[in-house]
């Protein structure tokens, strides 16, 4: 009868570790979707220059 039980302290568990990720994730930013949006989109391309940069000295 045990293994009842702990399958409820592995759910509960891993319900608290998912409210936190989301939590940590974007509580933080405090920004509005639109501007989440643009700060990532600078984020690809500053990455994507370096890896052309990276490509071309070859």
């Amino acid at each position: 009868m045990t293994h009842g039980n702990q399958r409820e302290f592995a759910r509960q568990k891993n319900m608290e570790k998912q409210n936190d990720s989301v939590k940590g994730k974007y509580q933080d930013d405090r920004i509005s979707a639109a501007s989440r949006k643009q700060r990532d989109s600078e984020i690809v391309k500053q990455k994507q220059k370096k890896e052309n940069e990276k490509e071309e000295p070859k």
